[in-house]
Parts: C-alpha cells; sequence; structure tokens
C-alpha cells in the first residue's frame, strides 16, 4: 500500500526520495525492520493476552527434561508469526502481483488450518485437536489452488533467450506471450528474450539445468500431454506442500528449533528469488529468468523478520509456543516459495532437517509395525521420534541440539546456493 502511495506523491508531486521505494533491496529492509518491530512489541502484548485467557499448552508426559516446566506455556503464538508477515507484506510489496498474493494466500490458508487445530485443544480441551484427514484435506485445497495458479495464470512466465530474429522452440504445452524484446548486458551487448507460459524447473548439478513438466506429461503421449501435464505437476506441487508442513510442524517439538530453521530456509530461498528475478543476475548465473519474481524478495524478508522476532520469545526457554497456527504455516510459506522459484527438486536440501525428522518418525512407525507383526513385539530405531526427541533421551541438552540442528541447517543451505554454480 505504502508502494502505491508514494508511487502517486512521486508521479503527481514531485516528492523528493518517494522514487526509493521502487527499489526492491530498499522496501525489503522495510519489511524485514517493519516484521522484527511488530513481532517482537505485538508478541509481548499477545503473550501477556495468552496468560490472561490462560491459553497454555498441554503437555503429553513423555519422559523427557525440563517437559513439566513447559506446562502452561502460552501457545498459538503462530498469529504473531502471520501478523508480522502479512502486515509489512501489505505496506512494502506491489500486492497486485501474483507472486505475492499467493504468498498471501499460502500464509492465511495454512494458519488457518494450524488455529483451527489450536483451537480444538485449547479450548475444547480435546487434545488430538482437528483430525488428521481434515488437515491432508486443507492441505491439497492449497496445492491445488498453488498448482493451477502456476500451471495456468499467465502473469506466471519465464523469460527466454532467443535469436535475433526471434525463433524460439517450444513445446506442446508451452505459449510464446510476448514479441522478441532486447536487453543489454554488463558489457553494453544486446540480447533477445521472449516470455513464456509453461511449468519448468531447476534440476540442480546438472549443465542442462532446467526441465519442464511436459516430459513427464509426454510419457502417456502427445494425445494426452496437456490433460496429464497439468494434473502431474499439480500433484507434485500438493505433495511437496503437505511434505513440507508436515514436516515443520514434526520439527516444531522443542524451543526454538523450527523457527530458526524456518528462517535459514527463507534466507537461501531470498537468494534464489532476488537472482531469478534480476535478468541481469540471471543471465550472468546462467539461472532460470523469472520475470516479477523478485517481488518476492519483500515477502521473504518480512517472513525471516517475523521467525527472527519471535525467537526473541520463542528461544530457550520459550515464553511462548507457536502451535500449528505457525508451524503449519511455516511449512506451507517454504513449500509454495520453493514451487515459485522453480527450486522444488531442491527442498530435501533446502528443508533437509524438515526431511530428516520426516523420515524419523515413518521409519519408527514402520519398523515397530515390522517387528510388532514378525516377533510379537514391536522394537524402535531410535529412543524417541522425531530425532530431536531421540537426542533429548540421549541426555543432550535442548539448546545444544537446537545449536546443532541450525548449524546443519545453514550449511544446507549453503549448498544449495553453491547449485547455482554447479551446473
Amino acid at each position: 500500500m505504502l508502494y502505491y502511495l508514494f508511487i502517486y506523491l512521486r508521479d503527481h508531486f514531485r516528492l523528493s526520495g518517494a522514487g526509493v521505494f521502487n527499489y526492491i533491496t530498499f522496501r525489503t529492509a522495510m519489511a524485514i525492520i517493519a516484521s522484527l518491530v511488530i513481532s517482537m512489541i505485538f508478541g509481548k502484548n499477545l503473550i501477556r493476552f495468552l496468560q490472561r485467557k490462560q491459553v497454555g499448552e498441554v503437555i503429553r508426559d513423555l519422559g523427557l527434561e525440563g517437559e513439566k516446566q513447559k506446562k502452561g506455556t502460552p501457545t498459538m503464538g503462530g498469529i504473531i508469526i502471520i501478523a508480522a508477515i502479512l502486515i509489512p507484506t501489505l505496506l512494502f510489496a506491489r500486492v497486485q502481483n501474483v507472486y505475492i498474493i499467493l504468498m498471501i494466500v499460502s500464509t492465511i490458508w495454512c494458519g488457518a488450518i494450524g488455529y483451527l487445530d489450536d483451537y480444538i485443544k485449547v479450548f475444547k480441551k480435546n487434545k488430538e485437536g482437528l483430525a488428521g484427514k481434515f488437515k491432508v484435506i486443507g492441505q491439497v485445497g492449497l496445492g491445488i489452488i498453488v498448482g493451477v495458479t502456476m500451471y495456468y495464470n499467465q502473469n506466471v512466465l519465464v523469460s527466454r533467450e532467443v535469436p535475433k530474429d526471434g525463433h524460439v522452440l517450444l513445446n506442446s504445452t508451452e505459449k510464446q506471450m510476448s514479441k522478441p524484446y532486447a536487453r543489454k548486458d554488463e558489457n553494453g551487448v544486446a540480447h533477445y528474450y521472449v516470455n513464456i507460459k509453461g511449468v519448468t524447473t531447476t534440476i540442480p548439478f546438472l549443465k542442462s539445468h532446467e526441465v519442464s513438466y511436459a516430459s513427464l506429461g509426454a510419457m502417456f503421449g502427445e494425445k494426452y500431454i496437456n490433460i496429464a501435464t497439468p494434473l502431474i505437476y499439480i500433484l507434485v506441487v500438493t505433495f511437496i506442500i503437505i511434505a513440507v508442513s508436515n514436516g515443520a510442524n514434526i520439527t516444531d517439538g522443542i524451543d526454538g528449533l523450527a523457527t530458526g530453521v524456518s528462517a535459514i530456509a527463507g534466507i537461501c530461498i531470498a537468494v534464489f528469488a532476488y537472482l531469478s528475478g534480476n535478468y541481469i543476475f540471471a543471465g550472468y548465473l546462467n539461472i532460470m529468468d523469472i520475470p516479477n519474481l523478485g517481488e518476492l524478495s519483500i515477502f521473504i524478508g518480512a517472513f525471516v523478520g517475523a521467525c527472527v522476532g519471535f525467537l526473541w520469545y520463542n528461544a530457550y526457554p520459550a515464553q511462548v509456543f507457536m502451535g500449528d497456527t505457525g508451524s503449519l504455516a511455516l511449512g506451507g510459506i517454504i513449500a509454495s516459495l520453493a514451487i515459485m522459484v522453480r527450486k522444488e527438486l531442491l527442498i530435501p536440501i533446502i528443508c533437509g532437517i524438515f526431511l530428516v525428522e520426516n523420515l524419523s518418525v515413518i521409519i519408527q512407525v514402520w519398523y515397530f509395525k515390522y517387528t510388532k507383526k514378525k516377533y510379537g513385539e514391536g522394537r524402535r530405531v531410535f529412543l524417541m521420534s522425531p530425532l530431536h526427541h531421540h537426542f533429548q533421551k540421549k541426555g543432550y541438552q535442548e539448546a545444544k541440539i537446537v545449536t546443532r540442528f541450525w548449524i546443519i541447517g545453514i550449511i544446507l543451505a549453503i549448498m544449495s546456493i553453491v547449485t547455482l554454480k554447479l551446473q
């Protein structure tokens, strides 16, 4: 909103300095600052409100050290994160941008699913919360929204370099959306590009690093490629959103873990968004050039600022828990961002902590059932799952587990960014 206001003042009243709002870097910095201020000030007031309303966490007796001290700690603090993301985004981003609209929808959608789950647990005194099938239905709904928008919206494009004559080779699911236009590189040499409508993604570590989902649709034959391709894409998007949002939810088991890991992943994705949204950097690095994507930097700046601000209260010993309101929102946001920057195949690295936490639960449950059926007695691979509880059982201090998981998350983020040149 402020973006449009200051541009209006610049154009109609020649307001000195208003043009600075044209710069994505400036608006991203403002979004980070605003989200930090909102999360820390609003967070303090919300914690007091939750304490007055006795909205406390119900702790299951898992036999973990320090568990009883957490009983009654305010939960549903994810509202802080969501507010600190949405307010700066609405203030500083171009809200007409399709990627910004989609991220606002994703944040509210996943936050609403988590809020409903927390509400049932806290106010209805039902420890099970929202039934798992309803959570999945909600996540599938978001997957369909994101997948359909990314596939069919006419403003979701990629820019592709073409010869001077403008000849471009397209597959049957792609459509040329612009005439050839010239851009000059850092040496002043003109290159020609066209905007293409189609769904492609990035394959890390390979020289031919871009691939279209149409190659998967082609397996069903040319006759069905235009039906199979969107279905495959929407299924992939839906699976990613379900997996990452549940991974974040499972990871949120000890103070500051999910928040810190999410902030690290957000910074990593911000690098990809800014570089792919800037044609000069995209051309230099030989990565996918995605028009209008740079605007996502404002949203991601607010996202990272909100996570860091929330850590002020969520770091060990936590004064507030985010609840499913926050954890499902964090996972849904990261998944949606990765899909929009066309880095969904890097998610196992970017979100490696979420993946390992998810796998630890799957392995534990599968092995317990397998050994119970085979030997008549269930056995365990880990002392407890998810994985962070395994290390708690081994006697590691909670703060040390979180710090080491953060370090691993930073290493994984660096590995992901390095793939920009390893191709």
